[in-house]
């Protein structure tokens, strides 16, 4: 009879073992899984902002720089007030300031 307790302790034990490692290897591949899942749809959302810029950069370079109200385009005004700021800031002369000045406005 007593031999027959360490038989039982020990069974019992090495039952367990491939039942845990089965829990553990289980674990492991639904994390795994789950971190792809997760990688695949931060590479899928990626790429559809990707195509979504794209497709906005194309309509841009399509589309002309439609002239604004004043009859200026924006890239014209937008110009001026770069120059105005040069003027401003002593960069540029009063003469250099109305030199191209006019070019910009010529070249409406």
């Amino acid at each position: 009879m007593w031999g027959l307790i360490p038989f039982l302790i020990t069974s019992i034990f090495m039952r367990r073992r491939p039942l845990a490692r089965a829990a553990v290897v289980g674990g492991a591949a639904y994390y795994a899984g789950k971190k792809g899942a997760q990688s695949a749809q931060r590479e899928a959302d990626q790429d559809a902002q990707l195509q979504y810029l794209s497709e906005q950069q194309a309509q841009q370079q399509a589309a002309p720089a439609a002239p604004a109200p004043g009859g200026m385009s924006d890239d014209a005004m937008e110009r001026l007030k770069q120059l105005a700021d040069l003027h401003t800031q002593g960069v540029l002369t009063d003469a250099e300031f109305e030199v191209q000045k006019q070019k910009i406005l010529q070249g409406m």
